[in-house]
């Protein structure tokens, strides 16, 4: 039996007697059909008459079960419990996994019930979990793929308007590609009471369209929010070294040292503008040294960038450090 003949309306029985009375084979046959037409309503009526029929089986074996089809199938009974907070926490977890699919065209995905009593926290966490695999999201594909969340923050985003989740929210368009709706949603957030984390979400976003002062004015907006944060101060500088400003740079990140002294990060971002500002070989010793604790290698590889363009730095202490950069 095809997934496609599963969709086009195979009964409950037919799908049971061809996974010979299985009722997680049914479930994973019904998934299956689902992810090829995730709009078509007959897998998920034969998903909830299932549901109906082997609850207590079901819902033991796939809280065992952590396989797509199982996590899948437990967002559409979450569902079906009025549980809307869960189903959409799981569809995300399966969307992060395969957002090659369209599963928030599933019928239930759209329906009024759930846009009604879905949490903002919830919608917003699920959000998140559709960026976990680090997927790119920014194609006509994607958006096409990615319209029924794109509707679900608007509705649930007017009728919940809790800053700080629209603020992560805000992610999942900027990941497509949908800058407007993460304005959009940024701009609700600040008409109920202005934060940082909604500041830090219109700074990413202008970051990614490529307008670093923008991105510097929103990450300044959020330092007069939380003035003691010192995250802000090295986000803020590495907009300014990217700007080519490295004094601005190297102030800021003392600022933020003044917060947090031990950071190694502000630590050595701040040995790295030195040393791109004034040929310091101490700061560039230091950079080194602070190096293999820098967990992001990327950023790591940056800095290290920024260092060895300093002026008059040994040849010798240079290639050392790009040593570490190809290590």
């Amino acid at each position: 039996m095809s997934n496609q003949s599963v969709a086009a309306g195979v009964s409950l029985a037919g799908v049971m007697a061809h996974c010979g009375g299985s009722p997680v084979g049914a479930v994973e046959l019904l998934v299956g059909a689902i992810a090829s037409a995730p709009a078509t309503p007959e897998p998920h009526a034969a998903l909830a008459e299932l549901w109906q029929g082997r609850r207590p089986e079901l819902k033991e074996s796939l809280e065992e079960n952590g396989s797509l089809s199982a996590v899948l199938a437990q967002a559409y009974f979450f569902f079906l419990e009025e549980d809307m907070d869960n189903a959409v926490m799981a569809l995300g977890s399966v969307t992060g996994v395969r957002p090659d699919v369209a599963w928030g065209a599933a019928p239930w995905f759209g329906d009024a019930r759930f846009l009604g009593a879905v949490s903002a926290a919830a919608l917003a966490e699920a959000c998140l979990r559709t960026l976990d695999y680090g997927h790119d999201l920014n194609t006509d594909e994607m958006r096409e793929r990615f319209a029924p969340w794109f509707h679900a923050l608007n509705v649930v985003s007017e009728r919940d308007p809790v800053p700080e989740s629209l603020a992560a929210m805000a992610r999942l368009p900027r990941a497509c590609g949908r800058y407007e709706l993460s304005f959009a949603l940024c701009d609700r957030a600040d008409a109920v009471d202005r934060v940082m984390w909604t500041a830090v979400a219109r700074a990413a976003t202008w970051r990614v369209m490529g307008d670093l002062e923008q991105t510097a004015a929103a990450f300044e907006s959020a330092l007069l929010l939380d003035s003691a944060n010192w995250s802000l101060y090295l986000d803020l500088a590495d907009v300014h070294a990217e700007q080519g400003d490295f004094a601005a740079a190297v102030s800021l990140v003392d600022q933020g040292l003044e917060y947090e002294p031990h950071e190694v990060t502000l630590r050595a971002a701040g040995a790295a503008y030195r040393a791109r500002l004034s040929g310091s070989s101490d700061d560039l010793s230091a950079l080194i040294a602070l190096a293999p604790a820098l967990a992001n290698t990327n950023y790591r590889d940056l800095l290290i960038d920024y260092a060895c363009a300093g002026p008059k730095l040994p040849r010798k202490l240079v290639a050392k450090a790009r040593h570490i950069r190809k290590n």
